[in-house]
């Protein structure tokens, strides 16, 4: 394990990588705890913050000075976080649900696999 390469990183990236982990943690949390409580709610909201600051941070990620093709999720995740907040509000339940698993696999476990490839950050962080 690499720390070091991780706080040598630009902030925006520390940043991002930080939310990604507390949203993976928080994600979890709001698949098996009970749903359709405060606590739920609260919680959920916390998640969203967390997926518009990984997003927004991740527009400054670049390599070769330009985005690259896992800048797609940036506008999925932004979109998808919206959507989301509006079908719970209509009590779109089951429609909530299924997006709310959608975003965590495809705009946060996919990306965040694509991490762990060689000459990435999170590789050399993990794996030295």
């Amino acid at each position: 394990m690499n720390l070091e390469a991780f706080l040598l990183a630009p902030w925006h990236i520390q940043l991002h990588a930080v939310c990604a982990l507390a949203a993976v943690a928080v994600g979890v949390v709001q698949f098996t705890a009970p749903k359709g409580t405060i606590p739920h709610r609260t919680v959920g909201y916390v998640w969203v913050v967390l997926m518009v600051t990984v997003a927004v941070t991740a527009i400054f990620i670049k390599t070769s000075g330009s985005f690259s093709w896992i800048h797609i999720f940036v506008p999925i995740t932004l979109l998808g976080t919206v959507e989301l907040a509006i079908r719970a509000r209509r009590g779109m339940t089951a429609r909530h649900r299924t997006l709310a698993l959608v975003l965590f696999l495809a705009a946060l476990l996919l990306p965040g696999a694509f991490t762990f490839m060689p000459g990435r950050l999170m590789h050399t962080v993990v794996f030295g």
